[in-house]
């Protein structure tokens, strides 16, 4: 085994010789925005102690003076011997975003809190400086009780809302404690179901129609109201309108969605998929019931992307295996892949017809029921995007850009999401932006909340489940 320790936080991190570095640091919060492809430079580290002998790709994307001082490609090397590196991406992380963003420093200390349905992500800030001091995720232990929202929202209805209330506020507690019980403000940032359960509020109206938040605004606590080790001021971004809740809000103002010229979309594809498309100012979003095939849920052999999880898949049929060694399931990028390799070697047909179960590995197998839990998930998606850039008199080919938002999103081939028909716009025209949540939560430390609730209330929020096409349109956007 060796040891890698990540600099400025000290996190120490095992894992066995050769095993791939971007698989290792995934699950610390490092992201990469290309996918590990050496195109971007953005999970770019710098060797501070021990030794990692530069590849061809680093030395086509850093310069000679870059190599010298340490500074690697993270995607493009695997673990060797014990080693210290320094992440360009945690230095001065709100000032690192794509967008310019000039904010008043504070002091002490400040906590950022991507709430996910899946997975929770928690960063620890310097207020002064900006930069991410230490990092933790974790899986939200409400998953016990569903994967989706929906699943929970029915346990929550059938008396199970104090006990969702109370396990996502002591884990939160468990993570912000470990992180530093010195922290002065801490924002939290999820969608309008987690938003609500946080807060201990009803969450029967997200769940019944007209599917819309019961209380959409800013969430104020102090840190021991909830029971937690802190007096810092907790606060929860504000919902847009029914599942869009603040995850995408934070998301909108990390893209800078507003600003940017020409039609424009952001997509976070999770278990309940959210699209906002934005032209001159003006913003439209809604949610898709996609389900949570896209993390590997409800997939026969489906697993969530860590070690031993098929990620990628070729249209040879050479899967790649995180960690390596062998694969013990697929999980949401690998599903994508295979579909896109299967409809390319013809084992799957255009409406999704796959004859006979397709084996992947020894042990991994694609059957015809995930094809089609993969094509009811794209499908949504699909048909969210198409009916929202319509109301701009627009096609999704007609965007001028498209960013993904999320941790699956990071990971997708691109070329695959369009192959399959999940995107279908030209590949080089979508951005994978990270934890847009997170870096919105990030920002929201050092501005005003009220500049949040404003950009709320600028985003129409267009319900599915009353647009008289979206049957049909689903449908259409069923086929690969």
């Amino acid at each position: 085994m060796t040891t890698i320790t990540l600099a400025p936080m000290g996190l120490r991190l095992e894992a066995a010789a050769g095993t791939p570095l971007r698989d290792v640091l995934f699950g610390a919060g490092v992201e990469f925005p290309c996918g590990g492809r050496g195109r971007c430079k953005g999970c770019r580290v710098r060797v501070v102690d021990g030794e990692m002998i530069s590849s061809a790709d680093d030395r086509a994307a850093f310069s000679e003076t870059e190599l010298r001082n340490g500074w690697r490609l993270a995607c493009r090397h695997a673990a060797g011997g014990d080693v210290t590196l320094e992440l360009a991406q945690w230095e001065m992380a709100v000032l690192g975003d794509a967008e310019d963003f000039v904010f008043t420093p504070h002091a002490g200390l400040g906590i950022a809190v991507d709430l996910g349905t899946t997975t929770i992500a928690a960063q620890l800030l310097d207020l002064t400086t900006g930069q991410v001091l230490a990092a933790k995720t974790a899986l939200n232990t409400q998953a016990r009780h569903g994967a989706d929202v929906l699943s929970r929202a029915a346990y929550a209805m059938t008396g199970g809302a104090s006990e969702l209330t109370a396990l996502i506020r002591v884990q939160i507690g468990a993570m912000v404690t470990e992180l530093s019980s010195d922290a002065r403000q801490i924002v939290v940032a999820g969608n309008s179901a987690m938003h609500h359960s946080f807060g201990g509020l009803d969450i029967t109206p997200l769940a019944t129609h007209p599917f819309l938040p019961h209380h959409p605004e800013t969430l104020h606590f102090a840190g021991a109201d909830l029971g937690w080790p802190t007096d810092a001021a907790v606060e929860v971004l504000p919902c847009i309108g029914g599942l869009v809740g603040g995850d995408v809000l934070a998301g909108v103002m990390a893209t800078g969605l507003a600003q940017r010229r020409g039609l424009v979309a952001l997509v976070d594809l999770g278990t309940n998929g959210e699209v906002v498309v934005a032209q001159g100012g003006k913003m439209l979003c809604t949610s898709t019931a996609a389900g949570p095939a896209f993390e590997g849920a409800r997939i026969t052999h489906g697993m969530r992307a860590a070690t031993g999880a098929i990620d990628a898949v070729e249209a040879n049929e050479t899967c790649r295996v995180i960690g390596g060694g062998t694969a013990r399931g697929i999980c949401g990028s690998g599903l994508v892949d295979a579909v896109a390799a299967g409809l390319d070697l013809g084992i799957i047909t255009p409406n999704g017809w796959l004859e006979c179960d397709w084996p992947l590995s020894d042990d991994v197998v694609l059957t015809p029921r995930d094809v089609r839990e993969l094509q009811l998930a794209k499908g949504a998606i699909a048909a969210g995007l198409k009916l929202l850039t319509a109301r701009f008199n627009a096609t999704p080919a007609e965007l001028d850009m498209l960013y993904l938002a999320g941790a699956f999103g990071n990971a997708i081939n691109r070329t695959s999401a369009v192959r399959i028909g999940l995107l279908r716009i030209d590949p080089e025209c979508i951005v994978p932006a990270g934890n847009t949540a997170l870096k919105g939560a990030k920002r929201a430390l050092f501005q005003e909340m009220v500049d949040f609730e404003t950009l709320a209330k600028k985003i129409d929020y267009v319900p599915l489940s009353e647009e008289p096409q979206f049957q049909d349109t689903f449908a259409e956007e069923m086929r690969f």
